[in-house]
This record gives C-alpha cells, structure tokens and sequence, in this order.
C-alpha cells in the first residue's frame, strides 16, 4: 500500500477501532483512560519496529523483519494500531531507518510495550488526577504521553537510561504537545531532582527493590514494578512506601514480564560442558522435573520466580537433553538429565541449586499451590523478603545501594 500524503485519517480510524477493541475487552473501564487512548497517536511514537517472520532461519533463529511507512506503510500502520507489543532495538543499537535491514536472533532491549499492558500498568498502580509520577524507562514516548493526556505533562516524569531512545521519544512527546520532565538517568537509581512521587511505574525489570525509589515515594507513595532474575522468573508487586521508609505489597496476578534494567542483566557463563565437567559422577533421582518451572503454563511462570528466590545467581541453559544451571557467584553448578520417564540429578559447589529449588517446589505443594496474589514483599531496613503463611520466606538478593536512604528534603 503506497503511504498518502497524510495518514492522520487512517490513524484515526485504527486508533478508534484499537480503542473499542480494547474497552470490549476490559481493559478502558475508567473513562479516562480510555479518553487518552482515544487521543494519543501512537504512530508518531514507532516510526521503526520489528516484527517476526512466520519461520525462523536454517540455524532456528527468529527471522526480525523492519516495518516503515516507507517499506509497508499498511503493514506499518496496522502493526502500530494493534494491541501488540513492537520491538524497536536489539543488543543496545539504535536501528538506521532510512535503510533498516533484517535481523537473525538478537535480544530485544528496547519496544513499544502492547497498549493494553501499558494502561493495565497505569490503573494497576492507581494513578489518578492531582498525581506527582516517575516513569521509569521511556522507551518510544508512548506511555508516557499516555500520563500526560490523563494527568498533564506537568506531573509526569520520565526517565531512559539509552540517550538515542530518549532523544527520539522527546521529538514525539513535544510534536504532539507532550512536555513532560525528561532526563537520561539509570533507573536504579530513580529521578531525585523531581521527587517525590505519588506513584512511581517501571516499564523494566529489577532483581531487587531499588532503595532509591522507596526514599523518592511520598509517604502513602506506592511503586509499581516487576522483580525478575537470571533464570527469567517475574512478578509483579505493588508496593506501598511508609512514613520510616519501609514498603510492602502483594505480587499481582498474572504472566507480565519486562526486559531487565541493563545493569540487572544477566553475566555471561561460559561453556555448560565446562561446568558440569567437575560434578560428581553419581546422580540421583530428583521428585521434581525442570518442566515445573519451564513450561508454559501460569504455575510454571510462578513457580520460576519462587525457585529464582531461592537461587538468585543461577542461571539455566539446555543442551541437547540436559538441563544446565550455572551459578557465577557461588561456583556452583548442577544437571538434570532424563532418564527411564525420571530426571536424574548432578551437583556440585557450595550452594546445592536444583535441591534449593526443590525445597521450594515441596513446600509450594504442601502448602496449596498458592497463587501470587497470597505472597506479600517486605522491605524492611535494606532486607526484602518475600513471605507467605504457609512457606518458609525467600529473601531477594541484596539491592544496589542497600543502605537505608533518606527522603528528599530530610537529611539524616
């Protein structure tokens, strides 16, 4: 389809259709949100995005196609009015769009979350009129011109850690009126120029609870973020921040996960077979399979981020049949390897991770399979601890900057 002279007509009309689509699904049940939905034009905010092919390439890697108004202006703007989250940047490097080329495999660092999850993030966190908010990633602009449509750009902060993603959004956000506080800065360590906060969002992932947020939440302040780890667990939390600085909040339900905060990524580990090279040769038989929590399933999902609690340096990796896990921190490692319809297990090192996880799968049985709305967070003095009434607690891994951090314009 050639692109028109002007494509604000077609926008509309998808813009009104994604609109009714998503208030049939009831995701618009406050007005006002559905109101901003309604008005923000989030083809301004994806000029360029990725979307993958229907089959992978000869070595099995996904197959990224780039989508402009210049390639497939229908493809482009449909793509764009769809409830679909768009990918804008693999491995840290900004795409050129005048001439964007195909990409093989890679790892997404930056997109344009899915419409329908960014307005479930701002209702999640009860933002509302009269709010003072922190958004923590800006990626394309997109949701936070959704903040400003609702609250005024005069109440929204937002902060990107990657300067060529925040430049671009800016051009958006002030093309279409938006002029919310924007700066490069690392979310870890939130906005202190700005604060305090009503209501601080994260549309990235942390291992840990970053004080710095907690001392930047107004009193009555609530944070919402995801928890994620090296074994791709995640939950939700929404947490509310006291007068003495501490917090808590039950995780929420269901299967949202966000791309890690860059320096919460990952550490690279090496060659498997290097590690299991100095296990034991005698395995044992395991009462708990990997597919607990590798399997596409809402338990499995929620069952990887309890199992990551209680072996936060792990990571996991299959080759051929044999499931890996790496600890870097501890030097610690273990296989599971299928045999006669059973998983047999290997360990060595300091910290046994698969048995580490299999208490936790044992007591996640005895105890009902509770779902994630019945575990509570706890920030209390630099420790965060996930708990639940029928469960042994499972600490988070220390946070950057753990010491307790006074509120802004309250020395210590």
């Amino acid at each position: 389809m050639t692109m028109p002279a002007d494509p604000e007509t077609d926008a509309a009309r998808l813009r009104e259709t994604m609109t009714k689509a998503l208030a049939e699904d009831g995701v618009l049940a406050d007005s006002a949100w559905r109101a901003a939905v309604a008005t923000v034009p989030r083809h301004q905010f994806v000029p360029g995005f990725y979307l993958p092919a229907d089959e992978r390439d000869g070595n099995g890697l996904t197959v990224w196609e780039p989508v402009t108004a210049e390639l497939d202006y229908g493809r482009w703007l449909g793509a764009a009015y769809s409830d679909t989250t768009l990918i804008t940047q693999f491995d840290g490097n900004e795409p050129d769009w005048k001439q964007p080329a195909v990409r093989h495999g890679g790892a997404p660092t930056s997109s344009s979350t899915l419409p329908s999850l960014v307005v479930r993030m701002w209702a999640d966190a009860e933002v509302t009129e009269g709010h003072t908010v922190l958004e923590i990633g800006t990626g394309t602009g997109y949701s936070t011109a959704l903040a400003c449509e609702r609250l005024g750009s005069a109440g929204v902060t937002s902060i990107e850690v990657d300067p060529h993603r925040l430049e671009q959004a800016a051009g958006a956000l002030y093309g279409c009126g938006y002029t919310p506080t924007l700066a490069v800065a690392d979310g870890l360590y939130g906005y202190w120029p700005e604060a305090s906060f009503d209501r601080i969002v994260a549309a990235c992932s942390f291992r840990a609870v970053p004080p710095a947020l907690l001392a930047q939440a107004r009193p009555g302040g609530k944070i919402l973020l995801t928890l994620s780890g090296w074994l791709y667990g995640y939950a939700r939390v929404l947490l509310t921040v006291a007068k003495d600085g501490t917090a808590e909040g039950q995780l929420l339900p269901g299967t949202v996960s966000f791309m890690s905060a860059r320096t919460h990524a990952a550490p690279a580990f090496g060659n498997p077979a290097h590690w299991a090279a100095g296990l034991p040769g005698k395995a044992r038989t395991t009462p708990h399979g990997p597919e607990r929590i590798t399997a596409a399933t809402e338990e499995a999902f929620h069952l990887r981020f309890l199992a990551q609690s209680a072996v936060p340096g792990a990571q996991m990796a299959t080759v051929g049949e044999v499931v890996h896990l790496v600890d870097v921190v501890t030097g610690s490692a273990a296989t599971l390897t299928p045999a006669d319809g059973r998983w047999q297990v290997r360990e060595g090192g300091p910290v046994r991770l698969w048995e580490r996880i299999e208490r936790v799968l044992g007591a996640y049985d005895a105890a009902g399979a509770p779902g994630p709305e019945t575990f509570t967070l706890h920030v209390d003095d630099g420790e965060q601890h996930l708990r639940h009434p029928q469960m042994p607690g499972l600490p988070l891994p220390a946070p950057d900057g753990a010491r307790t951090l006074p509120a802004p314009g309250r020395g210590e």
